[in-house]
């Protein structure tokens, strides 16, 4: 069983990780507030919708990582490389065919899904600049997985600093016109973020090369393209493929029903959702950790401590989340000023920023037991799960905010139903269920 010592030392590292990736579209968001409302808008619609592509990758990642967690825990070194490697390789060739496809359909695809002139100009603007980073997330989400499966996870912080110094930097340059830079605007936020997320995989590399034992862990050599291993890996992670672009689709349904709204409900969604991420990273972090834990506790023969972890690591996580929520209560007005100083907008986002203060407290709690359900193997029934709870949380939104176009805070309260069904589902599945014995 793990203390709250060994859970910290593996969690903040993918803490400070996550941060550093969500920088990229919380700094896009608040230098792009004060550009135009536009621009804000524009930047959630492209950015929602490169995440959704994303998450195919990340997915993939998280089949990845907990073989690779599994592999760790039964002390099976040599056989790590092997996946991390061949998972490389699948992933990159995703990103290459994912890259060649959205830049031939990516404008009459948005086109069909934006319904403001304005707005899709701006949409296609950013996001066909910013589909490069594939070439570089794809990657960078094998090292992760990697560092995370062998709970060597230290190496995200430093990863973190490097792609958050290089995103901040390059986003005020490039946005404004600083620094010797040419003004781009929303293409400058475009391409910040993917010389950021380049200069993360090259951390990656250099790091890997020079500070691993390589030897150890297979990481040696790569051999051929080995289809077999990467069949291994999907078989378990193509649940989790499409588990995490669903989760990511709905939040552009959520999105495009905003849009139908207007500009200013738009960019108060976007704020809001800005705020939202950087809640849950910590949530996240802790879920990602209790994957990876539950993974090598059932490898090492700890099954039967599972459920102990998770109450654990759910406590942990609900009060960490108290406290986030308590500022964000306290402080409303000078937690939205990061993304705008314009009086009417900050005080319109204030009760969307309210009602997701009360989601995220179940979100922390619900988060960590569903995760837990991918760490056992059992990807497909997480992705059932999943999909469950966005039938409720699709209908929801198409009611609320499509046909009685609602006001924003009152379409947010989608998450709140979303996150009281997924820790229903995710408690009495592990209560309930035969996972124990999953053979992966």
């Amino acid at each position: 069983m793990y203390t709250n010592k060994e859970i910290w030392n593996i969690t903040y590292p993918i803490f400070l990780g996550l941060l550093a990736q969500n920088i990229i579209n919380v700094t896009d968001t608040a230098f792009l507030g004060h550009l135009s409302e536009v621009a804000l808008g524009a930047s959630a619609m492209g950015g929602l919708l490169y995440i959704c592509i994303y998450t195919v990758a990340f997915g993939f990642s998280i089949g990845s990582q907990i073989l690779i967690a599994r592999r760790n825990g039964e002390g099976n070194f040599h056989a790590i490389g092997p996946i991390m490697w061949q998972g490389s390789a699948f992933s990159f060739t995703m990103a290459v065919l994912f890259l060649i496809t959205m830049y031939v359909s990516a404008a009459p695809f948005i086109r069909l899904l934006i319904t403001s002139d304005t707005i899709f100009e701006a949409t296609y603007e950013f996001f066909r600049w910013r589909i490069w980073g594939f070439l570089f997330a794809f990657v960078n989400v094998m090292f992760r997985a990697l560092y995370i499966g062998i709970t060597k996870t230290k190496v995200l912080t430093a990863n973190a600093i490097v792609m958050a110094l290089v995103n901040v930097f390059l986003d005020y340059a490039m946005i404004f016109g600083k620094c010797g830079f040419p003004e781009l605007g929303i293409r400058g936020a475009a391409l910040a973020s993917v010389i950021a997320e380049a200069s993360s995989l090259l951390f990656f590399i250099v790091f890997t090369y020079y500070k691993v034992d390589r030897k150890k862990y297979g990481l040696n050599r790569f051999g051929r393209f080995d289809l077999k291993m990467v069949g291994r890996i999907l078989r378990i992670s193509n649940f989790t493929m499409i588990q995490y672009f669903l989760s990511m689709a709905i939040w552009f349904v959520f999105f495009m029903a905003i849009e139908r709204l207007g500009e200013r409900q738009l960019a108060i969604a976007n704020i809001v959702r800005s705020v939202y991420v950087v809640l849950f990273i910590p949530v996240q972090a802790l879920a990602t950790t209790a994957n990876t834990l539950v993974s090598n506790l059932i490898g090492s023969g700890g099954t039967s401590k599972v459920m102990q972890l998770l109450n654990k690591m759910a406590r942990i996580s609900f009060l960490i989340m108290l406290v986030f929520v308590a500022l964000c209560l306290l402080f409303p007005h000078t937690i939205l000023s990061v993304y705008t100083y314009e009086t009417a907008l900050l005080q319109d986002s204030v009760s969307a920023l309210y009602v997701v203060c009360m989601a995220m407290l179940l979100a922390s709690v619900a988060n960590i037991y569903f995760n837990g359900i991918s760490g056992t193997g059992n990807t497909q029934a997480a992705l059932a799960l999943e999909i469950g709870t966005q039938v409720f949380y699709t209908l929801y939104i198409i009611i609320v905010g499509m046909i009685l176009q609602a006001p924003v805070d009152v379409c947010f309260t989608t998450e709140i139903i979303y996150y009281a069904l997924m820790f229903t589902f995710s408690f009495i599945y592990l209560k309930k269920a035969k996972w124990q014995n999953k053979k992966i």
